[in-house]
């Protein structure tokens, strides 16, 4: 119609105009144009999401600064090659490698790894046969490939990962003791979520900002009662549990800010249940207060990784008076993964 209308409409959000009567090619060429502006304006946004993929160690308790010393200790490497998810019955062709008439020497992942490390995660999964030849790697430092017959020598270090207990796997016949005694020469014990509730707020915020950047999800701050609770919380799932729990929260909660206890999956029954006071009607009003002590006391130190003096101050109880009370009820610290844990002294309550 007129220039008038041609700048209202791209101020609008309109990519262009054309004046009547207009030629169809100089049409074409400018929807294709638009089109692809459009698919890299798309292209860049999701670039700019992918960014913040990467795994990150996020903590700052005595326990997570604990393990990171080790690793600094322990890991000391140029290259690095991971395996995770190979199908048993492929493991040996991806780990030896192979060699056929047809398509010649295929390398493996050890002798890819050489000069560098090789990770196996969930080590205690690895198929009986395997086991042994990896034995043998260990020993040796050489093998032969699939199909082949010539020794190949690496140099290389293992570390391997398991959440589940390779004694019992020893005990139940399914792990070689011979190849435990082999991977388990620097043993770091990672400490579960449990006993490194100081990083849950660190954690969590992590994890809210790196899913508004990747899903666009909203950025909100958890709220003073939303941190204590989830600090007191079971957590058989570790940091995983935790991703999970904000990802749920920030899809389906009920605003943009501060995310409150309500909002939180089993609010109502997230506290630890062995850590629960069941008050029964049999007790008396002394042995019910106590027993609520305790409880609450073990729940807040736990909260701050065995710290004291941060549980009195946020108790609001004198350091020393503290003390003193953890003495009567019998609730004792020591020190677990690098950080201190609290627990009823049973010798105590033995004597009692």
């Amino acid at each position: 119609g007129n220039i008038e209308i041609a700048v209202a409409a791209i101020k609008q959000g309109a990519y262009d105009f054309i004046e009547k009567p207009f030629n169809i090619d100089q049409l074409l060429v400018v929807i294709r144009r638009a089109m692809e502006t459009s698919r890299l304006r798309r292209e860049n946004q999701s670039l700019r999401r992918r960014e913040v993929t990467q795994s990150d160690m996020i903590g700052s308790s005595a326990a997570f600064r604990s393990l990171v010393s080790q690793l600094d200790k322990v890991t000391k490497s140029n290259g690095r090659v991971m395996l995770a998810g190979v199908a048993p019955d492929r493991m040996e062709e991806v780990l030896f490698g192979r060699e056929t008439p047809d398509r010649g020497v295929e390398p493996g992942l050890l002798e890819e790894a050489h000069s560098g490390i090789i990770y196996f995660d969930e080590v205690a999964d690895m198929p009986a046969g395997t086991q042994s030849k990896i034995l043998r790697v260990l020993v040796d430092q050489q093998f032969q490939r699939v199909g082949g017959n010539d020794k190949v020598r690496v140099d290389l270090r293992v570390i391997s990962s398991t959440s589940r207990n390779l004694q019992e796997a020893i005990e139940a016949g399914t792990f070689r003791q011979e190849l435990y005694h082999r991977l388990n020469v620097v043993p770091i014990e990672v400490p579960s979520l449990e006993e490194r509730r100081e990083d849950i707020p660190e954690l969590a915020d992590h994890f809210i900002a790196e899913m508004n950047m990747s899903q666009g999800l909203p950025l909100r701050e958890l709220s003073p009662d939303a941190v204590a609770l989830m600090q007191t919380m079971v957590w058989p799932g570790n940091v995983r549990q935790l991703k999970n729990l904000i990802e749920r929260v920030l899809i389906l909660g009920d605003g943009t800010g501060p995310i409150e206890p309500r909002e939180l999956p089993g609010s109502d029954e997230g506290a630890d249940g062995d850590n629960r006071v069941v008050l029964s009607g049999a007790l008396a009003l002394r042995e019910a207060r106590e027993a609520f002590e305790r409880e609450y006391l073990l729940t807040q130190i736990n909260r701050f990784g065995g710290n004291i003096s941060k549980t009195a101050n946020f108790v609001g109880m004198e350091r020393s008076a503290l003390h003193r009370k953890l003495k009567s009820l019998g609730v004792v610290t020591s020190a677990k993964s690098g950080t201190r844990v609290a627990h009823i002294d049973e010798d105590a309550e033995a004597v009692d």
